[in-house]
């Protein structure tokens, strides 16, 4: 991946912290904004639909959705490790032949990746430097839903930023972490067609899935 920040996530999403967060997910299942986004897009019609998880790490998104309805599923992520513990769980469940993985950087790979039915990015945004590029191409592989968790950018949050953003760079690691402006993201969201679904704001981060609108 010629992308510096997408060799960063690889070094820094490594194959402990890949085991380790499918370890927790095992015992706890998703996490609570995950949770949220999951328990929200399940109550949409998803029978027999199908899904593009971007940046989905251990898969809690694409696991949880293809036991509850959809269909098929494709996951891209610029960590190889979480791709393989990913597909380590789906092998464990069954799903193996329902998802298909990539590995790269998602703004390079858009071309060939399918369009789907939902599209997902959870904590994806917050790790990609190009966010316009990130959130208009994810917009257009979306036929129905767009779901996204991704920070508040509140004076609380950018403060926390360089806090973040101290362990890469005494590892030397060329990842950073990202507080992009949500009305700017919003808006690229919602020229392609979409409408705000479900909204749930915390104090750092804020869940929100959008529906196309006819």
């Amino acid at each position: 991946m010629s992308c510096c920040q997408c060799q960063g996530i690889e070094s820094m999403f490594d194959e402990s912290t890949a085991q380790r967060d499918l370890k927790a997910f095992r015992k706890n299942g998703p996490s609570k904004t995950t949770r949220i986004l999951i328990e929200n897009i399940l109550r949409q019609d998803i029978k027999n639909k199908s899904l593009l998880d971007i940046g989905g790490g251990i898969g809690a998104i694409h696991h949880e959705l293809l036991n509850n309805g959809i269909e098929v599923a494709s996951a891209v992520d610029a960590s190889n490790a979480y791709l393989s513990a990913s597909g380590e769980e789906s092998k464990k469940r069954g799903n193996a032949h329902r998802i298909k993985y990539y590995h790269g950087d998602f703004v390079d790979l858009a071309e060939v990746l399918p369009d789907s039915d939902i599209v997902t990015l959870d904590k994806v945004i917050c790790c990609y430097d190009n966010m316009i590029d990130l959130v208009r191409l994810s917009a257009m592989k979306a036929k129905q839903l767009y779901g996204v968790i991704y920070p508040r950018d509140s004076w609380w949050v950018k403060a926390l930023k360089p806090i973040i953003n101290l362990l890469p760079q005494f590892k030397g690691i060329p990842f950073r972490a990202y507080v992009h402006p949500v009305k700017q993201a919003d808006s690229i969201i919602r020229n392609h067609g979409f409408e705000i679904l479900f909204l749930r704001k915390l104090i750092f981060w804020q869940v929100v899935i959008y529906s196309k609108f006819e």
